[in-house]
């Protein structure tokens, strides 16, 4: 049985940085505190307005898209490698236009070519890899003047 409770190790653990609940519950888990008892701590960080995965999602989006350099289809799956719900990241994401994809794929294909990339092939294929949209990235081609067909990016 761990030492202290699951309540005050979950504190602590938000204390260091947002957790999704599900993070949380995993963590917990593993240090050995009993399903029932992660559950009822949860609940408590919940109801006290300590643990939100609606907010968290929210935060962790807004903090990655200032940061630059992915697009939506990129972000969603690290909202949900992390353990975020589907509604909250649905909700995390639903702001973000066509254009957001686009502005934040022209700042990548920057910092791509600043980096010595040169072939439009290799700067499609780094976006696809980035998560941005097929939209976003033939229309920064085009802008570009490196058209390219569907066959140029990974399906």
């Amino acid at each position: 049985m761990p030492e202290g409770s699951c309540y005050k190790k979950a504190l602590d653990l938000l204390a260091g940085r947002p957790h999704f609940r599900r993070q949380l519950a995993d963590k917990l888990a593993r240090r050995g505190f009993p399903e029932e008892e992660v559950a009822a701590a949860l609940d408590r960080l919940t109801a006290e307005g300590y643990l939100d995965d609606r907010k968290t999602a929210l935060d962790f989006a807004v903090h990655r898209l200032e940061r630059g350099g992915e697009g939506r289809r990129r972000l969603e799956a690290e909202l949900a490698r992390r353990g975020a719900p589907a509604e909250a990241i649905a909700e995390a994401v639903a702001d973000l236009s066509p254009e957001d994809d686009l502005a934040a794929a022209r700042e990548a294909a920057e910092r791509w070519a600043r980096r010595g990339g040169t072939d439009p092939r290799a700067l499609a294929r780094h976006l696809d890899r980035k998560g941005f949209s097929r939209r976003a990235i033939f229309a920064l081609l085009d802008e570009r003047s490196e058209p390219l067909d569907e066959s140029d990016v990974d399906p």
